[in-house]
């Protein structure tokens, strides 16, 4: 009984989750408008759910938030249909498979933090604050590795006036990242304790 309680709980909660990220992915909530880069706010659910359901699920989270945005690399995102439409393929590992690993290294960073005598909410401070760090150094690192040469990465890298890949990358994400890491920071520390305190998850 109590563990198709456990498993109700896990997969209502994951639902709810889903259901969030996705919402988030094709309204304007889930993004915050720069002259730059979009600035997502998806990681907050998938922190959320990497800390209170585990790694398999914060890869699951990861994984549908990957999805959404490379669907939305068809005309909902300028930077992505252009990105898309250089190389479909790689387009397709810059936004999928590194929000995957970004929502499963995030639940394993939890879990190996929680085995340490560090206290609870300072884990899940910490894990929600590697969240969008991952996301952000995943996304720029397979943007470089897969866009760098072509001509319109090259047209922001004479734009920022920049000499090699790591200034392009810290000029591109500028404060855009700081934000986007300040939030997950603050609300999805406040969700995750909030959750985990409600539902009583070890």
């Amino acid at each position: 009984m109590t563990k198709k309680k456990f498993s109700t709980k896990f997969l209502v909660e994951m639902a709810l989750l889903v259901a969030i990220i996705l919402i988030m992915a094709f309204t304007p909530l889930g993004y915050i408008k720069t002259a730059g880069i979009e600035i997502t706010l998806i990681v907050v659910p998938v922190a959320v759910g990497a800390v209170t359901l585990g790694p398999a699920a914060g890869a699951i989270l990861g994984g549908v938030f990957g999805l959404a945005s490379f669907l939305r690399c068809f005309g909902l995102n300028a930077f992505g249909a252009m990105l898309l439409s250089i190389n479909p393929f790689l387009a397709f590992l810059l936004y999928v498979p590194t929000r995957i690993l970004t929502g499963w290294l995030t639940g394993l960073i939890y879990q190996g933090i929680r085995k340490t005598k560090i206290p609870s909410n300072v884990s899940i401070t910490i894990a929600n604050l590697c969240c969008p760090l991952l996301n952000t150094t995943f996304f720029m690192s397979m943007l470089v590795f897969g866009f760098y040469q072509t001509e319109y990465i090259q047209s922001f890298v004479q734009t920022l006036g920049v000499s090699n890949p790591f200034l392009f990358v810290i000029a591109f994400v500028g404060i855009n990242g700081l934000v986007e890491a300040v939030v997950c920071f603050i609300v999805g520390t406040a969700i995750s304790a909030a959750l985990k305190k409600a539902l009583k998850y070890s």
